[in-house]
């Protein structure tokens, strides 16, 4: 009978352990929205970009990529971008896709604009510039240099 006290114990540890760890897990990533506003942007590469990528003004994250998606019309990438409430963006801010590192992972970095006016919720960043194709450079500059403008033979 003893034996049965002891796993019950033991097992009530391991829910009340596994419930801290949910809590902090969830506090960390702010699941479920932090009441701030959703803005978008459109770019020709989003290479490194997923959902949940950070989105940085001088390397402080300010909101999270929330949605992809592909533009039927103009076959851009079409991202939304939840931000913090607290953060206003000028609307003549530019946003990029940058590195953190040759191996590391990739983000969203915003510089802000000079423009007195804010986006409000839905607008989108015009000013935009794409993520950056190192093997095409790389082969480009391997392969595909030729010298006075001449073709590359064939």
């Amino acid at each position: 009978m003893q034996g049965n006290a002891i796993e019950t114990i033991v097992g009530a540890l391991v829910i009340a352990v596994a419930a801290a760890f949910l809590y902090v897990g969830y506090s960390a990533v702010e699941i479920g929205g932090g009441g701030g506003y959703v803005i978008t942007a459109r770019f020709d590469r989003v290479d490194g970009i997923s959902v949940g990528s950070d989105v940085r003004i001088s390397g402080i994250k300010v909101g999270t990529v929330s949605k992809l998606e592909l533009d039927q019309k103009t076959y851009l990438a079409a991202v939304s971008i939840d931000m913090a409430p607290s953060v206003q963006i000028p609307e003549d801010s530019s946003v990029k896709i940058t590195s953190e590192g040759l191996l590391g992972g990739s983000y969203l970095s915003l510089e802000p604009g000079g423009s007195e006016e804010y986006l409000a919720a839905g607008g989108e960043l015009v000013n935009t510039q794409g993520s950056i194709d190192f093997i095409g450079l790389i082969g480009r500059a391997i392969f595909g240099s030729t010298q006075s403008g001449e073709e590359a033979p064939q």
